[in-house]
């Protein structure tokens, strides 16, 4: 006779109401008036009391209460959970259907709710990780209110180890530091700190009172949440990013500890740390790509670890060089204006004249060769004669690029200059 399993204490201590849902004050007092009015998204981290809410929604509802799991159930479960709710809905029940990790549903199956939806045979309650904005269709986003759950912070991972304590009834052998520490390990998760908690109550007592260190070792720290196909993904690099143009060295050093830390590619960070250098830095420092591609190669022959602090020196050099996306804008308003302009004609004098009919034509006619001007310039137009003089690069007055706007004006003056004396 096998012995069952005993219940994990994340789930003897999960809430019963939602005054007792802790981290999540700005929401829990919203969402039993979202029910009221139509079905409901919570999209919120690991841990952070997604579950929790829509089994309590679900027991207030006073409805016929289904859950599923998109990971286990498909459409064909969803087909048996509407025919039983159809005929609720005939005899004047509602119904509610709490549907876990529904960003696993792929579009059919999402779209299999949507009649059920539309007609109020059931309210849906559909728990996400995952952005909604990307993870579900449109027309089932727009038939429900997306209510976001925060990580939980400190003082709400406090008073679940509060509880936890009570529960178990003893304090934990920890010190102050070791409390602490605990909190930061759970790294915003309560279930996860829930864990941690019952593996230390399982520690016996006389093994003694526990310090950071010690706590570190029993419990072999875990990593960092983190989901390369995330949105903390996304949220990282966009950190790292911002960091670089703001140049806040020290923060782009963090997130790319984060970042690293956490599993993420070296190589995806370096593409996106060679496209930093070429649009938001540009020629205000053109060392800065050949940087960004010397740190790349330097990584490839070294790895890792070795190689970090090759990605780690480039982040220093990138956030402290002088920041320019005036190349990366012309880029744009040149590509803009050709695709706008259709296929307009180069001027006759700068184009080629290979054969007799060419030459007859116009084609090089009073063609300027600029390394026989004294000034080694021209003036002349090498724009469309229909599309005038538009200007699509403008330097900023930062770095390398201040010389560059210098040569710019001079050369503008120089072809104002030589365009009244041709006139």
């Amino acid at each position: 006779m096998t012995q069952d399993k005993p219940i994990p204490l994340a789930e003897r201590l999960r809430p019963n109401s939602l005054a007792e849902v802790v981290g999540q004050p700005q929401l829990t007092g919203q969402a039993a008036g979202f029910l009221e009015t139509g079905s409901l998204i919570l999209w919120g981290p690991p841990g952070s009391g997604k579950t929790t809410i829509a089994r309590i929604l679900g027991q207030q509802a006073g409805q016929d209460f289904t859950a599923l799991s998109a990971v286990f159930d498909g459409v064909a479960d969803l087909r048996r959970v509407f025919k039983i709710a159809e005929e609720g809905f005939a005899a004047g029940r509602g119904a509610l259907l709490f549907v876990d990790e529904i960003h696993r549903f792929n579009k059919a199956q999402q779209d299999a709710l949507l009649p059920a939806i539309e007609q109020g045979i059931i309210r849906l309650i559909g728990a996400t990780t995952e952005n909604p904005s990307f993870a579900l269709n449109s027309a089932l986003l727009s038939r429900c209110q997306v209510i976001v759950l925060k990580p939980l912070d400190e003082a709400a991972l406090a008073v679940i180890l509060g509880r936890a304590e009570a529960y178990l009834g003893r304090k934990l052998p920890l010190d102050e530091g070791a409390r602490a520490a605990l909190l930061v390990m759970a790294d915003r998760d309560g279930r996860y700190l829930l864990n941690l908690v019952e593996r230390l109550a399982g520690r016996a007592e006389e093994e003694g009172v526990l310090d950071a260190d010690g706590l570190a070792e029993f419990l072999s720290r875990r990593a960092l949440n983190y989901d390369r196909a995330g949105d903390e993904h996304y949220n990282l690099i966009s950190a790292l990013h911002k960091s670089l143009r703001a140049s806040d060295c020290d923060a782009a050093l963090y997130w790319l500890a984060r970042m690293l830390g956490a599993g993420e590619d070296p190589q995806y960070i370096l593409r996106r740390l060679t496209r930093f250098a070429t649009e938001d830095i540009g020629l205000a420092e053109p060392e800065a790509e050949a940087r960004a591609i010397a740190a790349w190669q330097a990584f490839d022959r070294l790895g890792s670890p070795e190689g970090d602090l090759a990605i780690a020196r480039l982040v220093i050099y990138l956030a402290t060089a002088p920041k320019s996306n005036a190349s990366y804008s012309a880029w744009k308003k040149a590509a803009r204006a050709a695709r706008d302009g259709g296929a307009l004609m180069p001027p006759e004098h700068i184009l080629n004249a290979p054969t007799g009919l060419m030459k007859d034509l116009g084609y090089g006619r009073g063609y300027a060769y600029d390394h026989d001007d004294p000034d080694g310039f021209s003036g002349q137009n090498c724009f469309p004669d229909a599309l005038g003089r538009p200007v699509f690069y403008q330097p900023v007055e930062r770095g390398f690029e201040r010389e560059i706007a210098k040569r710019l004006a001079w050369w503008n003056k120089l072809r104002a200059r030589k365009t009244d004396n041709s006139a």
